[in-house]
């Protein structure tokens, strides 16, 4: 016989049905059980198997008949069959005189049909298995004829041969020829004869080889390092025909299996999957059950085993961590049916090295785990038999199965739709701080709130969980465009609660946690402008959409955990400012204090009172707005390190600038009027708006803000002698000397500190709205001290001839309401500025 042969000996058809004159091809490209199942998965998914295939033998010189159907192979065993195969050959070759022609025949016209393979018992050094198999000659398959009538008449006249029990060893002679496998076969008896059908049904003693030379191959094959794999059976065959001996004879074949012919590992569905709290404290329990399909005729009961469960390292070279002991049920394996294994798996407090980051990383073992099966992916385990098995185990499956760790990819699954409701309250804002560096986060604005999250859980997770603290990076969106990014570095407190759902309707937890001072990068001010805008003007709520990687601490059984970056999405309804809420801000002014003056400007500081109309709070350090009035820029108002709360906020402290040259000419005229109106007691109105320098380092709010401003009723002074039913005029009341012609006015200056100074006065008193009563003309500089004050005599020129004059002197010793009009040169420190005054109903008394 030839040493070597690529092409395995054993045919079978795939439903075990084949007539004995069918022909196939052989070939060994089935692995031992199916890749696929119609058995549903336990997230929902169906996989299909493929249709039965079969295994089928011919030389490797010789074509395939043209009558014959290509099939797909089956390989039901490595060695059992190949076994099988190399003792029918060498019955036949050995028997004769002619061992050449014949060994020819017998090589192509052999053929064996595997039908069932079970295994009949384990024992304490293998396995017993039982083997059914159909063999016959078909001298068809032989293409030189005189092989062919040589052989056939050969077969004839011996017609059958009969082998004494053998021993078969199995090496592998590329690995040091290690010993992989021993067979005992019992006595056989094989027909010759062409086309006589052999049907062998007998149990075989397998007893496993070198563990070390197992585990080498299996690892290889794991990794995708085996390119083909090379057997060599020997055994020292006693063959005898009827009563004639014909000796003892060593026999040896090789049989080559390339890669794409050995078997793959085998697809498997997980149809079920439950994590509990153990009964003992610092414990999980895991219920697992797995459906594979069996293809082939192999049937056999595999025992109660024990295994480890474990994770990968930080490095490819680093050890497997254990993380949790496992064991399967005794399970029935039938042929070409469904595999069902149910498997439970304790866990118990969770090692170090599984939680400890890596070198030269954030991350540790479990936190690349659970992110590979969070964001869906399938996360590698490795599955190892375990080193101290219970005691039914025997100790050649426990060095096998605990000499090689099987990659088992867990599949993944994707947490969207978890968040089920997402709100944010008690809103508090923080502007950015000028003087931080803008790398520091405080150069953002910030975010604080309440946060409730209610978030669904899986239907495996049946463990206890209490959420402690949260911290988060965040992409917020408004219609689908980012706005911002939101990033909580800083862990945030926060709790949990269970709550079992009702009826169909999963479990769901509830996380509570107040966020301090979470920074908001706005990246879009486009975006932002617009939800400004629509929180002030709309009347829906702004919907914000919310695309975060959450880490969390949690407690469980198994201890205190990290899980990092946990994706979760959410969506912020923020509603809009309820109307009339920029006129409900309501300034009231209610002292002033001038700092510095100019020629042309005058910086003031001022005590207000406002009342915040909104829902939410805010702190700022600092912020600077323009004033307008008319669209002209007519100064600016700064605010520092304010407390913003709900409803009135009082003594607000605003460092203001009148500066009308900031918008030219027109802007000094402007400027003109609108003290000179607001002197006069008119209904006037201002107008803020930011600019690009408003929040120093913020760019794109402040460009953002820009669009915006506020328009409102200029804030009124409070004057001494005020009452809350009637505010006074600066001019409070007059008096006129009939006789000298003169009149002094008691004036009231909103200022609390500061002196003003009056350097010229042209005024007509009026009486009823229209009649002159006198002018006044006074060139000379007096001064108006904080507080009320009087004038001096300011000489009067009386209209004689008019009804004003004749209503003064009918009032002397008594009172009258009269008109003033005036134009007055006023000066304040280095500023200066001529006015125009209107005051109507001012009380005068007149005296002698």
């Amino acid at each position: 016989m030839p040493e070597e042969e690529t092409s395995p000996l054993l045919s079978a058809d795939a439903k075990g049905k084949t007539p004995s004159h069918e022909r196939t091809e052989s070939s060994e490209s089935t692995p031992l059980l199916s890749s696929s199942s119609n058995t549903p998965r336990y997230d929902g998914e169906i996989d299909e198997h493929d249709g039965d295939d079969s295994i089928g033998s011919h030389p490797a010189d010789a074509p395939a008949p043209a009558n014959s159907m290509k099939r797909t192979r089956r390989w039901p065993s490595f060695i059992a069959m190949g076994i099988l195969a190399v003792i029918v050959v060498a019955i036949i070759v050995l028997a004769f005189i002619v061992p050449e022609a014949v060994q020819e025949y017998a090589q192509q016209a052999a053929v064996i049909e595997p039908t069932n393979l079970a295994l009949d018992s384990i024992t304490t050094n293998g396995v017993r298995a039982r083997i059914q198999a159909n063999f016959h000659l078909d001298g068809t398959r032989v293409n030189n004829d005189h092989v062919r009538r040589v052989g056939r008449a050969t077969t004839w006249v011996a017609y059958q041969l009969e082998t004494a029990e053998t021993k078969v060893d199995v090496r592998l002679p590329e690995y040091g020829n290690i010993l992989l496998g021993s067979a005992t076969i019992p006595s056989l008896v094989v027909n010759l004869r062409d086309g006589d059908m052999t049907k062998f049904d007998f149990v075989a003693e397998i007893t496993p080889g070198d563990v070390e030379g197992i585990r080498i191959i299996a690892n290889e094959w794991l990794e995708g390092r085996l390119d083909k794999l090379r057997l060599d059976g020997e055994t020292d065959l006693r063959i005898k025909s009827g009563i004639i001996p014909l000796g003892t004879h060593t026999v040896s074949e090789s049989l080559v299996f390339e890669a794409n012919k050995i078997p793959a590992m085998p697809s498997y569905n997980i149809t079920r999957f439950n994590v509990e709290d153990g009964p003992m404290k610092g414990s999980m329990l895991a219920d697992v059950s797995l459906s594979a399909f069996n293809e082939y005729p192999v049937e056999l009961d595999i025992p109660e085993l024990a295994f480890d469960i474990l994770v990968p390292g930080c490095a490819m070279s680093d050890p497997f961590i254990l993380v949790a002991e496992a064991a399967t049920s005794q399970l029935h394996v039938e042929p070409r049916s469904d595999v069902n294994a149910d498997v439970k798996a304790v866990i118990r407090e969770l090692p170090e090295s599984l939680t400890s980051d890596c070198p030269d990383s954030t991350s540790s073992p479990l936190d690349v785990l659970l992110r590979q099966y969070m964001h869906g992916d399938p996360a590698t385990f490795f599955v190892r038999g375990s080193r101290h098995p219970d005691g039914d185990t025997p100790k050649w499956i426990a060095d096998i199965l605990s000499s090689v760790s099987v990659p088992v990819p867990f599949p993944g699954r994707t947490l969207d739709g978890l968040i089920r409701n997402f709100s944010l309250t008690d809103v508090h804002f923080t502007l950015p701080d000028p003087s931080a560096d803008p790398n520091d986060p405080d150069s953002n604005p910030k975010v604080s709130g309440n946060i409730l999250v209610t978030a669904g859980l899986p239907s495996e997770m049946n463990f206890g969980i209490d959420v402690t603290n949260i911290r988060a990076t965040a992409d917020v969106l408004y219609k689908s465009r980012k706005m911002g990014e939101l990033n909580v570095q800083k862990w945030q407190d926060a709790n949990s609660t269970r709550v079992e759902g009702e009826g169909d309707e999963g479990a769901t937890l509830k996380i509570q946690s107040r966020v301090i001072d979470a920074p908001l990068n706005v990246t879009d001010g486009g975006v932002f402008g617009e939800v400004i805008q629509t929180l002030l003007f709309g009347n829906k709520p702004v919907i914000l959409h919310v695309d975060a990687l959450v880490d969390i601490k949690v407690q469980t059984t198994l201890g205190d955990l990290i899980l990092k970056e946990v994706p979760a999405e959410g969506k912020i309804p923020v509603k809009p400012l309820p109307k009339g809420t920029i006129g409900g801000i309501d300034p009231k002014v209610g002292s002033l204090k001038v700092l510095d003056t100019t020629s042309d400007s005058i910086t003031l500081q001022a005590l207000v009172n406002v009342t915040n109309p909104t829902p939410y709070t805010a702190h700022i350090p600092y912020v600077n707005v323009h004033v307008l009035n008319n669209g002209s820029v007519l100064g600016s108002a700064t605010i520092e390190n304010l407390d913003i709360v709900k409803g009135p906020n009082s003594n607000v402290l605003v460092t203001a600038k009148w500066n009308p040259p900031m918008g030219g000419d027109h802007g000094r005229r402007i400027g003109r009027d609108l003290i000179s109106q607001y002197l006069s007691g008119w209904n006037t109105s201002i107008t803020v708006k930011s600019h690009r320098h408003s929040i120093p380092g913020q760019p794109i709010i402040c460009k953002a803000l820009s669009r915006f401003n506020m328009t409102f009723a200029a804030p009124k002074l409070d004057l001494p002698g005020d009452t809350p039913e009637e505010k006074s005029h600066f001019i409070r009341d007059a008096t006129f000397h009939f006789f000298s012609s003169t009149a002094t006015f008691t004036l009231v200056s909103p200022l609390h500190y500061n002196t003003l100074y009056l350097d010229f006065v042209n005024a007509t008193a009026l009486y009823n709205h229209t009649e002159p009563v006198g002018q006044i003309t006074y060139d000379l500089p007096f001064s108006a001290p904080p507080g009320t004050s009087q004038t001096p005599k300011l000489p009067v020129e009386w209209s004689l001839d008019s009804v004003g004059y004749d209503a003064v002197r009918k009032a002397i010793g008594g009172k009258l309401k009269l008109d003033a009009y005036a134009n007055v040169d006023m000066r304040l420190g280095n500023w200066k500025e001529s006015l125009w005054y209107q005051g109507k109903g001012i009380g005068a008394s007149v005296q002698l």
